[in-house]
């Protein structure tokens, strides 16, 4: 397991007994910040300094922090030149500010090096001891040309591969995103399906843009997602060729602005975040309930399985979560009884529902997407090029459990005689493979679990 990993998982541990008070209603001070940053790293550092020591006079709890707090570079060579690993020096500095002043950090944007050549435009949250808590790397790349600007981000940045599920923190699930990626409300919606009380944008929008769009963008994700949103901001020019807009927001799940840092140079906006208002608006105006999963969904792809939280029903079966070694939105995939070959999984609807034609277009996306993430998953495991997915849909298609679930299985070079056999072993199963024993089918979920996390 990596390091990175281990910090996360201590990170959740060490700050649960916070996370369960804030999230049972009681409200908690957020700070935003507003800086600009230029190529000189050590000053944009004592800016940062500056607006940790402020937010901390205001009992914040949480600092936000626009992209590029760390620096904006005069070029590309410049860019890479002075970019750093996560385990670098100005990372282990930021980790220090959060520990001494017990406060969570969320480094908006920074420059990570990456072994492509370029770097990512990285999003990290630092938690009050001063671990890494979450890493998030921007998706969507700011390749654009107006009347009034031209900036092609994938020269210098490559993309990030994954939503980061939200992160639990003294102010709530707070979902991870950074700058253009506010233009596409989709990630907005997953994340806010996924759990995500707070979404945050860190940012350095271009003056031109931000003049036009910047507050609109961000008032539509609050509304549409019914979450609070929080966005730092970079302000002024960093250097003769660009210049940010500023104006750090934090904005009410209704909509309504509670923090905006206007044009300030170095600034900082406070505001209470009070979880319980959320669940009036849930009920008053309960459009996640709406939406026609029967016509049209978002299924996120790629992204980290959360813990299997219980047992799952399958058909009239249980199946014990300590099998469970991925869960998606609507479902959740686990250890065999009887394997026709070695790494034959099951991947199942959490919902009991028999046949395919049963499923809601929520379902049918949500179920394919895990299946090929597992079929990739196994095949990188096993070291395997090919394998065998079916789906026995009723009766007299052999299907022995009145459940949707789709078998996957590795293939072998030579694993059988003759390559069909492997649906006559299938329906044989049953009769010719003994049962495998709980604490087997458990280990091999752990394998499986264990690879995930470690590659995510």
């Amino acid at each position: 397991m990596s390091t990175l990993v281990r910090i996360i998982r201590q990170s959740i541990l060490v700050s649960n007994h916070t996370q369960l008070r804030r999230m049972f209603g009681q409200s908690s001070t957020i700070a935003v910040g507003q800086m600009r940053s230029t190529s000189d790293k050590a000053a944009n550092l004592d800016q940062v300094r500056e607006l940790v020591a402020r937010a901390k006079s205001r009992n914040a709890c949480m600092l936000f922090l626009p992209e590029c707090c760390d620096f904006v570079g005069e070029n590309r060579d410049q860019t890479l030149e002075f970019s750093e690993g996560l385990d670098g020096e100005l990372m282990a500095q930021y980790r220090e500010l959060a520990k001494g002043n017990e406060m969570w950090l969320s480094l908006g944007g920074v420059h990570e090096q990456n072994e492509q050549g370029k770097i990512y435009n990285t999003h990290v949250l630092v938690n009050e001891k001063g671990e890494l808590a979450a890493v998030y790397r921007k998706l969507h790349l700011f390749d654009v040309s107006t009347k009034e600007i031209r900036l092609r981000e994938s020269d210098t940045v490559s993309p990030g591969d994954s939503l980061v599920r939200p992160v639990n923190t003294p102010t709530g699930q707070v979902g991870l995103q950074i700058c253009y990626d506010l233009r596409f409300a989709e990630p907005a919606v997953m994340l806010r399906k996924m759990g995500a009380q707070l979404l945050t944008y860190p940012a350095a929008f271009t003056y031109s843009t931000g003049k036009a769009h910047w507050e609109i963008l961000l008032r539509a994700r609050a509304i549409e997602t019914q979450c609070f949103v929080v966005a730092a901001a970079q302000q002024g020019w960093h250097n003769k060729k660009r210049q940010s807009w500023g104006h750090s927001m934090i904005i009410s799940p209704w909509g309504k602005v509670l923090a905006d840092c206007g044009c300030e140079e170095l600034a900082i906006g406070t505001a209470e975040v009070d979880l319980s208002v959320l669940q009036n608006l849930y009920d008053s105006m309960p459009c996640f309930e709406h939406r026609r999963n029967d016509l049209y969904t978002l299924t996120a792809y790629n992204v980290p399985s959360a813990e299997p939280a219980q047992d799952r029903p399958f058909a009239s079966n249980i199946v014990d979560r300590r099998t469970i070694f991925y869960e998606s939105e609507h479902c959740f995939a686990f250890t065999n009884l009887r394997c026709v070959v070695t790494g034959h999984v099951l991947v199942s609807t959490k919902r009991v529902t028999p046949r395919l034609c049963g499923l809601s277009v929520a379902e049918m996306a949500d179920m394919f997407s895990t299946v090929c993430m597992v079929q990739r998953l196994l095949e990188e495991i096993y070291q395997t090029t090919s394998a065998t997915v079916t789906v026995q849909d009723g009766a007299q298609a052999g299907q022995t459990v009145p459940h949707v679930h789709f078998h996957v299985m590795p293939r072998r070079y030579g694993d059988f005689g003759h390559n069909d056999q492997i649906y006559v072993k299938l329906d044989e199963r049953a009769e010719e493979k003994p049962q495998r024993s709980i604490q087997e089918r458990i280990e091999e979920a752990q394998v499986y679990r264990n690879f995930l996390t470690d590659k995510s």
